[in-house]
């Protein structure tokens, strides 16, 4: 009996799921042929151009985000949001879900991110992946180099070490190359954990399989991970240095999440008001 009382909502989250991804894939589109060329116009600087495009992007992913909570599909809590509002953030995320990318960009000022190359040729993501800068894991790229020189350049740049989402049930796969990036630049890591319960939009799962009820996100900001000492104790061997901070890194990501003190709400207050340390990402700043 139960089950059948809980089918209209979940017929509901699937037409809302629906209207989610075509919301989504006509918003990337707007950009591509209204708004970015307007900012084209407008701003002839490169620098600049590019700033207000991230910007942009940052506030369209916090709609987004805010749009899939009013429809009823997810909840969310974000912990330790301040650590995140900063410059020249390597930020590594392990990476269950679809939405973890819109999550993250929503939160971070001026972000960068590694991204499959064949996002910069679709229609629906190509205006945003060109005039942000994001960085393409092309063959023919010199990806190190690219990820150090954004970060240089005062960039946040957010990473998914795994390279692609998780799959249930597997232990993850952490690739090194970001833990290269750390140490070759000198740069700290900054990990984000993210979990969902119940698990709804990971890899190999088809849009309209969802879950008995609303996904649950749970995003917490770790401390920094300096990566210097890691080098140091390691003999200045940048590939036993990279396979320590990697195991750190799955550690992290491994844990547990520790249970909330206040039930699981979107609409928390920002850092500084009501709960420190949380944000909501349903309005933009």
């Amino acid at each position: 009996m139960a089950d059948w009382l809980a089918w209209p909502g979940r017929v509901w989250r699937i037409v809302a799921t629906a209207i989610a991804f075509v919301s989504f894939g006509v918003g990337g589109v707007l950009l591509w042929l209204v708004v970015f060329p307007l900012q084209a116009l407008l701003l002839p600087d490169p620098a600049r151009r590019q700033w207000a495009a991230r910007t942009v992007v940052q506030a369209v992913f916090r709609l987004f985000v805010g749009w899939m909570r009013l429809l009823g599909l997810i909840d969310y809590e974000v912990r330790g949001v301040e650590k995140l509002q900063r410059r020249g953030l390597l930020i590594l995320a392990n990476h269950p879900t679809l939405i973890d990318v819109a999550f993250l960009i929503g939160l971070v000022p001026n972000a960068s991110c590694v991204v499959k190359s064949t996002l910069a040729d679709h229609p629906c993501t190509r205006g945003p992946v060109r005039a942000t800068g994001y960085i393409c894991n092309n063959p023919d790229t010199d990806l190190l180099r690219g990820c150090i020189d954004a970060l240089a350049a005062g960039s946040n740049l957010i990473i998914f070490p795994e390279g692609t989402r998780s799959r249930p049930g597997q232990a993850l796969k952490i690739q090194r190359g970001a833990a290269q990036i750390a140490l070759r630049g000198g740069l700290d890591i900054t990990p984000v954990r993210i979990h969902c319960e119940p698990l709804g939009l990971y890899k190999g799962q088809p849009w309209w399989a969802v879950a008995k009820r609303k996904l649950c996100f749970t995003i917490e900001v770790g401390d920094d991970l300096p990566s210097a000492p890691v080098l140091v104790a390691a003999g200045g061997e940048h590939g036993r240095a990279a396979r320590r901070l990697t195991e750190s890194l799955s550690q992290f990501f491994s844990q547990p999440m520790r249970a909330s003190t206040e039930k699981l709400k979107g609409s928390h207050a920002s850092a500084g008001t009501r709960n420190q340390g949380t944000a909501d990402l349903g309005t933009p700043t």
